[in-house]
């Protein structure tokens, strides 16, 4: 069993006790990443950090920890880009006009992101200009700011793909928002595709990495399956801009 799988695991046993369950996917956490007692004082401490304040414009995975984040970046006038589940049906732009008075938390929601917001591609993503901030959620993240997912690898392909349009790079604040039980106190080894953490927002602390390690870049094409290509409209998309396709 490889170290992040056996990590993923390990963690997940201790995520049951404070996890909120999904409407769909209930407590599988190789599906969802759920949200968790205490995610509002996680979110306090990204809202009220500099990143956050500063940014214009971000992208926020689809995570359910992070539905009160995206609730107060529509009440706050903030755009946001969210991957729809899986990246099936591309991105999704969220601007504070598309949402009606009183129906932010139901935007915030996955279906309400669907239902008020506005797909968007790479080409039209990168005409708006670069992000300036990302949050992600995470099965685990360790000290060093190593990030686990669900395990299928969809954070690494959104960053590849930014990263390969120039709308992230090395600079770009990175927030994961996890519970404190989902923290990892060991230093871990990062693999050629995991997104290393600026910083590591939990109910109880936020966490600043230390010398972070460097970030891959690009969409790493001999890893992939045809069959995640052509499940995911915006690598063929990329391929197209790209000149591979």
């Amino acid at each position: 069993m490889s170290t992040s799988k056996m990590m993923r695991e390990r963690i997940w046993t201790k995520l049951h006790d404070v996890a909120r369950p999904d409407t769909r996917f209930h407590l599988n956490f190789a599906e969802v990443i759920p949200d968790f007692e205490g995610s509002d004082m996680a979110t306090r401490r990204v809202v009220d950090d500099d990143a956050y304040q500063a940014s214009n414009f971000a992208f926020i995975t689809p995570d359910n920890c992070l539905s009160d984040l995206r609730r107060q970046m529509i009440e706050a006038g903030k755009p946001f880009v969210m991957s729809t589940y899986g990246i099936y049906r591309g991105f999704v732009l969220m601007e504070p006009e598309m949402v009606p008075k009183g129906a932010a938390q139901y935007a915030a929601w996955l279906d309400g992101m669907e239902h008020f917001g506005k797909p968007i591609t790479l080409a039209e993503i990168a005409r708006r200009g670069r992000f300036d901030l990302l949050v992600t959620g995470a099965s685990a993240v360790s000290v060093n700011g190593v990030r686990f997912g669900k395990g299928h690898g969809f954070f690494d392909l959104e960053w590849g793909m930014f990263t390969d349009l120039g709308l992230v790079d090395e600079d770009t604040p990175v927030i994961a928002v996890v519970h404190d039980v989902q923290l990892v106190e060991d230093q871990l080894q990062p693999s050629e595709t995991d997104i290393l953490v600026d910083q590591i927002a939990t109910p109880g602390q936020m966490h600043t990495v230390a010398r972070r390690a460097k970030r891959p870049s690009g969409v790493k094409w001999d890893l992939l399956e045809q069959k995640q290509i052509d499940e995911t409209p915006p690598l063929q998309e990329l391929q197209r801009i790209q000149g591979l396709a």
